[in-house]
């Protein structure tokens, strides 16, 4: 009975997980970086050795992330681009995610409350799977294709703390299952680096449930987590340098210590309060323009902080469960909190992958007692059913709100358009609603929404380029041309405005005037898309003006500057040729011209 109760409750919690995801299947690649860091990105279309070196080298939007990285590879191999492919994947992933959890609930129930059953610690670890496992929450990590390197970071984080737990059964470790665990962590810091703070919540584990630190003394279990220290070391050295070389960091003169303060405090609240109440859910919490801390939005938070952390450190004793998963939150929360912050958001639902899971034990704890106490009598048969019936109902409701947020991240549009129901004031909604009905060429309703992000952040450079983009797309070059001006102003380094102002400038006959923005542009970010082809184009279209005014010389600099920019462009080839100039003459480029690289 045992053994099949054993095998039985792993399979229901890995079906629940998958079986509650299936919409995903159906979902598309959504603007929401699934084309930078998987379409658009040759990086990851294989596992050659080019691709190979790239994973382990190359970076996207702040994140160095190899294994993932191969993951993407993995599934280019298999299935090219089609979505369904990579979806599934993260559907296996977070399932696998899952069962593994309810394993460590099991070894942590037992190890609080020895005098448990095996049945009961096993409802419990089950319970506390489930509820994880198809939490609403989960959608981000799991439906979103970017989003890989949370599931992926997951199972390996789940094994490296399992593993752990095998190890720390006597006072010195197992030396198998630790370096099981290191193996399992450093593969896990490899695929997202918010793995790092393991160490810490292995510490804590250790003062409670296991009482290793009570037993042995801190400096015993210290020294043990050195190997641990080190790796977590190392991966967040690494991750903060790429973010910083990439997408950078929120400096302090943006938002000073009082405003970090507020943001921390409402990162440590905002994850247990969707935690307990999952409603409109979104893919951005939008970080405002101007935080103020006195207002009531961060006010509350930092109040309920104090008042909570409060109360569970004076119920330590009591209840020394609560104090745990509170401090297990705050530690895996800690390096995205307002103190080193990078990126638009004030908050992102995937950050509670790994820093719910002591809310879920908690909940599975709880089922366990009541299982435990009804057996002993100290509850009433009638009480207990209705407890089993109502986590029950729950559990399904929550499953069925996942399956219908699930529906939102279908596609592009539909993943915004939400967004903007649930803020109207996201800026970034606004603005890639825009870029979604741009790729659908409904311009008019794209130059709305970009219009109305432009409205609410009239700082941000990229807004009035996307109207520009409409705008042009429509015909309206010269209201298309004053957008980008502006854009220009804001940001004369952005390369998606340079690039559209050269091309819009070589598209109305002035091909000489595009020609600075071309190499600007270029010197920005030469793999902008189309960038070398509309470049190229305008060089031959200057060159034959040229030609036209008797200027061959100037003409012939012109075709060698294309064809540095493109050696096997033949067009480029034939018109050198047609002016008697060798290719491989010139080695001087115009002022501002890129040089081969």
């Amino acid at each position: 009975m045992n053994s099949a109760r054993n095998a039985l409750i792993p399979c229901l919690i890995f079906v629940a997980a998958f079986v509650t995801f299936l919409p995903a299947l159906q979902a598309d690649f959504v603007n929401w970086d699934d084309y930078d860091t998987v379409v658009k990105n040759p990086g990851v279309h294989g596992l050659g050795l080019a691709q190979l070196r790239w994973m382990w080298t190359g970076a996207v939007l702040g994140h160095w992330i190899p294994l993932t990285w191969m993951s993407f590879g993995f599934n280019y191999v298999l299935g090219g681009l089609r979505p369904a492919g990579y979806h599934l994947f993260n559907l296996l992933l977070h399932a696998a995610s899952a069962t593994c959890f309810y394993f460590i609930g099991r070894r942590l129930l037992k190890a609080a409350h020895p005098a448990w059953g095996a049945a009961v610690v096993s409802a419990g670890a089950g319970v506390a799977a489930i509820l994880f496992a198809v939490h609403p929450l989960r959608v981000e990590s799991v439906v979103w294709v970017t989003e890989r390197k949370d599931v992926l970071c997951g199972i390996f984080f789940m094994l490296a703390a399992l593993w752990y737990l095998r190890a720390a059964e006597d006072k010195t470790l197992k030396r198998g299952w630790a370096c099981a665990s290191l193996a399992a962590f450093t593969a896990a810091i490899l695929s997202k680096a918010a793995a790092v703070p393991l160490p810490a919540l292995l510490l804590l584990l250790d003062v409670y449930p296991l009482g290793r630190v009570r037993r042995y003394g801190w400096g015993h279990c210290l020294l043990e987590k050195l190997p641990w220290v080190a790796l977590g070391g190392m991966g967040g050295a690494v991750a903060l340098h790429t973010v910083l070389t990439g997408t950078g960091v929120t400096t302090y003169a943006a938002y000073g210590v009082p405003s970090r303060l507020a943001m921390t405090a409402y990162t440590f609240m905002f994850y247990p309060t969707r935690w307990l109440w999952p409603v409109e859910l979104s893919p951005l919490y939008e970080l405002p323009a101007h935080l103020d801390p006195s207002s009531r939005r961060f006010v509350v938070p930092m109040v309920a902080f104090a008042i909570i952390t409060s109360a569970l450190v004076a119920l330590r004793r009591r209840w020394p469960a609560g104090l745990t998963a509170w401090t297990a939150s705050i530690t895996m929360l800690l390096p995205i909190s307002g103190i080193v912050h990078s990126g638009q958001q004030l908050a992102h639902d995937r950050y509670s992958y790994l820093s719910g899971l002591g809310f879920a034990l908690l909940a599975g704890g709880g089922f366990a007692w009541l299982l435990d106490s009804q057996a002993r009598g100290r509850v009433s048969p009638v009480i207990a059913r209705s407890v089993v019936a109502g986590t029950a109902v729950v559990t399904v409701m929550l499953a069925l709100a996942t399956w219908d947020h699930a529906k939102v991240w279908q596609d592009s549009e539909s993943l915004w358009r939400w967004a903007i129901s649930v803020d109207s004031n996201c800026a970034v909604c606004w603005n890639d609603l825009g870029t979604a009905l741009t790729t659908q060429k409904r311009y008019a309703e794209a130059e709305t929404a970009s219009r109305r992000a432009m409205e609410l952040r009239p700082d941000r450079a990229t807004y009035p380029n996307n109207v520009a983009v409409a705008l042009f797309s429509q015909g309206r070059t010269a209201e298309a041309e004053e957008m980008l001006r502006l854009a220009l102003r804001l940001d004369p380094t952005l390369p998606g405005a340079l690039a559209n102002m050269a091309y819009l400038l070589a598209q109305t006959g002035r091909a000489g005037e595009s020609l600075d923005y071309f190499r600007r542009a270029y010197a920005g970010d030469p793999h902008f898309a189309d960038l070398v082809k509309n470049y190229v184009e305008a060089l031959r279209g200057e060159a034959a003006t040229l030609v036209s005014a008797r200027r061959p010389g100037s003409a012939l600099a012109l075709l060698h500057e294309a064809l540095r920019l493109n050696p096997a462009d033949a067009e480029t080839r034939r018109q050198i040729d047609a002016l008697g100039g060798d290719p491989l003459q010139s080695r001087i480029s115009p002022e501002g011209a890129p040089r081969g690289r």
